[in-house]
Parts: structure tokens; sequence; C-alpha cells
């Protein structure tokens, strides 16, 4: 059974970038790209800390994108939802919170010691730090107003799981 998260990480973000997208330019466009995967990867590694978490995804499959390309009125082309299959709602919700406060997004990379993924995050410095380039490319991707009806769908139980203050509102 497989032990690692790339199918959601990879799918959540492609969601992500479908949803926000960047500017025009291949720049902006891979800057953009390395921000969604390191919120994707941050967010899943937080969902599913343990091994047997993952196993359990993968025995019981994601939820999908429907109810947030509803949210977002995305209309995916038919032949475009293989991917999507493989969306997880939550680790989406919870990429979209980081993506919008990088002080939240450096207090859940420090909480990824408490996971079996501690070693597994890699270099999230463009997610925790972004530059002016970075902020740029991902203008959409980072815009909390735009974000909001994603992250407020499971942003709850993400700042209880950080032990934010403020956890008990909605």
């Amino acid at each position: 059974m497989p032990n690692d998260l790339t199918s959601v990480i990879a799918a959540s973000a492609r969601w992500l970038l479908a949803a926000y997208p960047a500017p025009p330019g291949a720049l902006s466009r891979a800057l953009a790209e390395v921000q969604a995967r390191q919120a994707a990867a941050l967010a899943a590694a937080l969902r599913y800390p343990t091994s047997l978490d993952v196993q359990l995804l993968h025995l019981l499959a994601p939820s999908g994108s429907h109810r947030l390309d509803w949210l977002t009125g995305g209309d995916p082309h038919p032949d475009d939802t293989a991917w999507r299959t493989w969306v997880d709602e939550t680790v989406v919700s919870w990429a979209a919170c980081l993506l919008a406060d990088p002080a939240l997004a450096t207090r859940a990379h420090q909480a990824l010691k408490e996971t079996e993924h501690h070693g597994e995050a890699g270099c999230s410095q463009r997610l925790t730090d972004p530059g002016d380039r970075d902020s740029e490319a991902a203008v959409l991707l980072r815009h909390p107003d735009l974000l909001e009806t994603v992250a407020d769908l499971h942003r709850p139980q993400l700042m209880e799981l950080l032990s934010v203050d403020g956890a008990e509102l909605p």
C-alpha cells in the first residue's frame, strides 16, 4: 500500500492553481506552482501525520474536488476529471489558510516536528517568507479575500491543531 502523499499534494496544488491562476509568464507560473505545492505538502503532512493515516487515505480515497469546484464556480472539462479525484478538500482548505497567512504557515511548518513527515516537507521559504516576486506571481493564490470561501471550510480544525488563539472561532 502506498505510504506517501504525492498524489494528494499534486492534485491539491493543481486544483489551487486552476482556481487561482498565476499571471501570464513562465516564471510567474513556476513560482506560483512552487508556492501551491509547498502549501499543499505542508497541509497534507499535517492532515495525515502518520504512515497509518496515509495508508487509510489511500484505502478510503480523498474527498475529490466536487464541492470545491461548486464553491468557486469552477466547471471542469469532462476530460479533466481523473486527477480531481485525488484532491483532498481539507488539504486544499488548509493550504489556502497557509497561503493567505505566512505567519500561520511558519507555525504550521514548526508543527511538522510532531508528525512522521518532519523531514519530508523540505524548504517552505517561498510559503513562509515570500519575496516580492513570489507575491506578484501568486497574487490571486495568496489573496485572503479570494481564498476566504475555501479557507473557511476547515480553518477551525487547522487552528485547533496548531493551537492558535481564536481556534474556537468559525
